[in-house]
């Protein structure tokens, strides 16, 4: 089968290779899934970058362990299922965060990753979700803790985990305003912000709203800075570019920042089951209340150019590589 690997850290365009491997095995409680579509992450780009360089201790230092599958997400079909599998059977449409082997035309997944593919969704819209959509989640819900009439800025609105996470707030209840760039004010709003802030035109640190919780994908304001626009008890969360962990009250933020040795690059989805977040999303997506921004779309031989266009910054909600018939 095709597939893009690498087996070295550098640039997209200079490890990044499509090349022809064996097809995975699947182990008695895993699913075999021809993949329709996958999705692009900025935890792809740490993996074949080997940044930040503590994770290079669990990677490989001077160069990855193993070839690796790039691709985090995907959506496709049961090909086949092993003996202890249960939920599914071939012929299934499937979508799943699988962490690596997304960018091929067949991964095995573990059944406790699927989730049934949204009907009303194509599977580049379904590859788009696993990740991002379970990112902002996690942070909405799950650390956040976002009640109805709570006051919610999603800093860097327009991007891959923003656009779910002013989806997922506004379905809680929230009142949300989005930061975002000129070109993106329209986007963000059709998507359900109640206020969009042009960070080009207006800076929201001068204004005189407080929120209950901030979701930062950018980076570009200082704990100090976020505690003055944040209500006593507020809650502020990184992701992404923001370059930070879940810091929980910002009575604690500041300690927390001196005593970690770094801070993670994204807030990545830890679920005993990833299913059961799946499933939920799945409902608020077959609802209508949660649909996937795609910037972009991208064939499989062309994986390297899509994470070139991502380490851009300035992708519009998720980009996508589809697995089509000609790339067989």
């Amino acid at each position: 089968m095709k597939a893009i690997v690498y087996d070295k850290y550098g640039a997209p365009d200079e490890v990044l290779e499509l090349r022809e491997i064996d097809k995975p095995a699947v182990s008695d409680d895993e699913v075999l899934v021809r993949v329709r579509a996958a999705s692009a992450n900025p935890y792809d780009w740490h993996m074949f970058r080997g940044l930040p360089y503590p994770m290079r201790m669990m990677t490989g230092l001077r160069k990855p362990k193993s070839r690796t599958v790039l691709g985090s997400d995907m959506a496709g079909q049961v090909e086949a299922v092993g003996k202890n599998v249960s939920q599914f059977r071939p012929g299934d449409e499937v979508y799943a965060e699988v962490g690596s082997g997304g960018f091929a035309e067949y991964v095995s997944v573990s059944e406790d990753s699927l989730a049934l593919k949204p009907a009303n969704l194509s599977f580049e819209q379904s590859a788009a979700v696993p990740m991002a959509a379970e990112t902002a989640l996690q942070g909405v819900r799950d650390k956040g803790n976002a009640q109805s009439g709570q006051k919610v800025l999603v800093n860097g609105a327009s991007g891959g985990v923003g656009t779910f996470a002013v989806q997922i707030a506004k379905h809680f209840g929230a009142e949300v305003t989005g930061v975002c760039s000129t070109r993106n004010v329209d986007l963000v709003r059709s998507i359900g912000a109640d206020h969009v802030v042009d960070y080009t035109q207006e800076d929201f640190m001068q204004g005189d709203q407080r929120f209950d919780l901030i979701l930062d994908a950018v980076g570009n304001h200082s704990i100090s800075e976020y505690r003055r626009v944040m209500t006593p008890k507020g809650t502020y969360g990184a992701f992404g570019g923001g370059g930070g962990r879940w810091l929980g009250p910002a009575s604690q933020q500041l300690k927390a920042v001196a005593t970690s040795p770094f801070v993670s690059q994204n807030l990545v989805p830890v679920n005993d089951k990833p299913n059961q977040s799946l499933g939920f999303l799945s409902e608020l997506l077959e609802a209508g209340e949660v649909t996937p921004v795609i910037d972009r779309t991208y064939p499989l031989s062309e994986a390297p150019d899509a994470m070139c266009y991502l380490e851009e910054g300035h992708a519009r909600g998720k980009i996508v590589i589809t697995v089509a018939e000609d790339d067989e």
